[in-house]
């Protein structure tokens, strides 16, 4: 895409017609500057947040806009890095004063002082976030480049203003917005770059694992998260941050006995998850579902390398992940673990003769996700052979179809037990004891067998049943 210069269009709009004025009006010089710049010359046309640095106060500048500009939010001030931000028409406009930046080893957040545009921009993470567009009366609409952005931009190519080795090890959260921004825009990042990436990959231990995982969460909605997640791992990331992905990396051969290198195999299977799902937690369940196998990854002869419950094994590791990095343990936790624990279901059943029972089963273990969970299954084909891939995936055709016969007639996604614990206690005059918990998962098998259908009056007579087995006397009123 050929990076368009004409910010005519833009700059005529009533919003950077008053941000002129006001800019004027306080004595101020200030510029368009980062992300806005950047998009526009992509052809990104999409609304996006804007940045303005000033030449002097830009808490100053937010209050003054703030007045003028009609519908904007209350300022949000910040103090310590005398940045500020005004909400408006569904995009945050945030104004910070020019300043240089300097760190200690230990923290990425600077020390700050006063500075020039050209300061400004020389602490910016890339030549593509540096560019500017002035929003001063003399010069309105001038467009300032002083690293050559716009030719990377051209050229496709992510660098960084000054020496990457200092950009990195300032703040190595610039390490992950490069591998994000290299996957979002189908840039590379330019060699210098790369390398000061790998050698500075252990700083990013200082940075807290809530930005890490915001940055993870921005290349999995990438259309190909798997260029991400390799420049994660060939640059040493992906060790500091999820080991148990890199430890799937290689492959073993015993006795002429191979298995297939699992940590690209789980690349493949999340890039062709992507087309069919936007939901992210699905896409962590792809990018987890094999974790397991590492641990679980055996030698037996005759039969070869094996991965003996690496479902259950990676389920479990699904919160230890999530709770190292600061996730949620919440719902969206229990989906992953739900979807990984499941992720091999499907896949058994569209290999051997598909029974209502079984079809019965798997809706019922999985619930409201069973969409999910055949998406997933779907995408985790990655064979080369044609006819098994064409085989699997008729396969599941016909999974889907049978699953939609039996949900009509059976409706287990959301499965009550037709026959509550009080109405069997009420029948068999029983307080709360071992016996209604085994009528009810008799009831239940009943269901999922095909034995009975998923109603009261089937239920209750089956229920009549189970107890007569158990030796239970009906309750004299309830005869």
């Amino acid at each position: 895409m050929k990076p368009q210069l004409d910010f005519s269009e833009n700059l005529n709009a009533p919003l950077f017609t008053l941000l002129k004025e006001v800019v004027s009006a306080l004595d101020l010089e200030a510029y368009i500057i980062g992300g806005f710049v950047r998009d526009h010359l992509l052809g990104r046309t999409q609304k996006k947040d804007i940045d303005i640095v000033a030449l002097g106060s830009g808490i100053e500048l937010a209050q003054a806009v703030q007045k003028k500009l009609q519908g904007a939010s209350t300022v949000q001030i910040f103090k310590t890095y005398g940045t500020a931000m005004i909400h408006w028409n569904d995009m945050d406009i945030e104004f910070v004063g020019a300043r240089k930046e300097s760190y200690t080893a230990d923290s990425r957040n600077p020390e700050v002082e006063p500075g020039s545009l050209e300061d400004d921009q020389n602490r910016r993470d890339f030549t593509i976030n540096a560019l500017a567009i002035s929003l001063n009366s003399q010069n309105f609409g001038a467009f300032i480049d002083p690293f050559n952005g716009l030719e990377d931009l051209k050229n496709k190519i992510l660098r960084t203003p000054l020496d990457p080795n200092i950009t990195y090890s300032d703040d190595p959260l610039r390490m992950l917005r490069a591998i994000r921004f290299a996957n979002q825009l189908d840039f590379k990042i330019e060699q210098e770059s790369l390398e000061a990436i790998s050698h500075n990959a252990s700083r990013i231990k200082i940075i807290t694992n809530e930005r890490i995982v915001e940055e993870l969460h921005k290349i999995l909605s990438c259309e190909k998260p798997s260029i991400g997640f390799t420049l994660l791992e060939k640059t040493g990331l992906l060790a500091y941050i999820l080991p148990e992905l890199v430890a799937l990396k290689g492959v073993e051969e015993i006795e002429g006995q191979r298995h297939k290198d699992n940590f690209y195999h789980t690349l493949e299977v999340v890039d062709n998850l992507c087309p069919h799902s936007d939901n992210l937690w699905l896409r962590w369940s792809a990018l987890l579902h094999d974790i397991g196998k590492a641990p679980t990854k055996k030698f037996k002869p005759p039969i070869g390398w094996t991965f003996h419950n690496h479902e259950f094994v990676g389920s479990k590791m699904v919160y230890k992940i999530f709770k190292r990095l600061k996730m949620p343990l919440n719902e969206k936790m229990k989906y992953v673990q739900k979807m990984v624990m499941m992720s091999s279901r499907p896949i058994v059943i569209a290999e051997e003769h598909v029974t209502d029972s079984a079809i019965r089963r798997l809706v019922f273990d999985s619930g409201a996700d069973i969409d999910d969970l055949i998406t997933l299954c779907e995408a985790d084909i990655t064979t080369k052979n044609e006819d098994r891939f064409q085989r699997y995936h008729n396969n599941f055709k016909i999974v889907r179809e049978k699953i939609e016969v039996v949900e009509e007639k059976d409706q287990l996604r959301n499965f009550q037990p037709p026959v509550s614990g009080e109405a069997i206690m009420k029948y068999f005059g029983l307080t709360p004891c071992r016996q209604i918990g085994v009528i009810k998962e008799a009831i239940k098998e009943a269901i999922l067998e095909g034995e009975i259908p998923n109603d009261f009056e089937a239920a209750y007579e089956r229920m009549k049943l189970e107890g007569k087995k158990l030796d239970l006397i009906p309750n004299e009123k309830t005869i």
